[in-house]
């Protein structure tokens, strides 16, 4: 994925992450507030659980909310 965005737009920053406690609950409570989320569950990655808030829903920006594994 990061290489075909940077194919399509060139180099710059793909998207930001932020540390949430409980991604489930989080995204649960956006989709809920109308946001578009990319994948509506969280999955598996490496740092730990993880969403992604659709850019069309943040201002053309890819932000990423993860739950860390501890």
């Amino acid at each position: 994925p990061v290489g075909r965005f940077i194919e399509k737009r060139g180099e710059g920053i793909h998207h930001i992450a932020f540390e949430v406690d409980s991604v489930g609950e989080f995204g649960k409570s956006l989709g809920e507030a109308g946001v578009r989320l990319v994948n509506t569950e969280p999955r598996l990655g490496a740092d730990g659980l993880f969403i992604f808030i659709h850019p069309k829903s943040a201002h053309r920006v890819l932000i990423e909310l993860v739950e860390p594994t501890k």
